[in-house]
């Protein structure tokens, strides 16, 4: 991975991180303060706490995507420790999945003239569960990446003994 690629992601993970973490602090204020300056006819407090929710969920897939760009440029992402970054992705991603079916449940009162729309939602959780399926194909193939490597170890080892 180059050196161009590497600081681009991070100064995209970097905006995002510090752009969630601003509007994480509003609503928390909103929430605590108890001045809510909309009226809506959704239930705003228990959305407003899925979506801060929904911003943890999302900075703990950037923290652990930065720490695995991080071992890509050492060039130690085919370890077990990278195991850890990848089930953090895996977690933040269903995370996401299921705080969206709340928010899909939370909005389904409303739409009861044009379920479609509820339905649609639903469907979107189950494209972010989708999501979090292929990164769990990705970390089996880092798993058997992982093995290959240790394997090419052990045999270099040998070999090494041999000679």
């Amino acid at each position: 991975m180059g050196k161009l690629a590497v600081r681009a992601l991070r100064a995209v993970l970097a905006v995002v991180l510090v752009g969630t973490v601003f509007v994480q602090a509003l609503m928390v204020w909103v929430l605590v303060s108890g001045n809510d300056p909309e009226d809506g006819s959704l239930p705003l407090t228990p959305l407003r706490v899925i979506v801060v929710l929904g911003m943890v969920s999302a900075q703990v897939a950037l923290v652990c995507v930065w720490r695995l760009v991080a071992m890509v440029r050492r060039g130690t992402v085919f370890s077990h420790t990278a195991f850890r970054y990848v089930d953090g992705v895996i977690g933040a991603i269903v995370a996401a999945a299921l705080l969206w079916f709340a928010v899909t449940v939370l909005n389904a009162p409303g739409q009861r003239e044009d379920p479609g729309v509820t339905v649609i939602m639903g469907g979107l959780g189950l494209a972010i569960l989708g999501v979090a399926l292929i990164v769990l194909v990705l970390r089996m193939l880092l798993a058997q990446a992982v093995a290959r490597d240790v394997e090419a170890t052990r045999m270099r080892a040998e070999l090494d003994e041999v000679i």
